[in-house]
């Protein structure tokens, strides 16, 4: 019980992270503001990789999501 605890409280914070990552890189991408935004992608990027490599998100998911974001800033002219 205490493992799935610990466990359970590191989940949760790395996936609030991403969350708030993910929210504030939508946020720079709706302003427009490509070089801002090439930046909070890889940040975001940098986190569900080590998301994923810790176990909190699955592989899979985490590519899907970092394709789907950098197809984003591709549509920013």
């Amino acid at each position: 019980m205490r493992n799935s605890a610990r466990k359970q409280v590191r989940n949760r914070s790395a996936k609030s992270r991403l969350s708030t990552l993910e929210k504030n890189y939508l946020g720079i991408v709706t302003s427009g503001k490509k070089e801002d935004a090439g930046a909070a992608l890889r940040s975001i990027s940098s986190a569900l990789d080590k998301a994923a490599k810790s176990g909190v998100i699955h592989r899979a998911t985490a590519d899907r999501k970092k394709s789907r974001l950098a197809l984003r800033l591709a549509k920013i002219k």
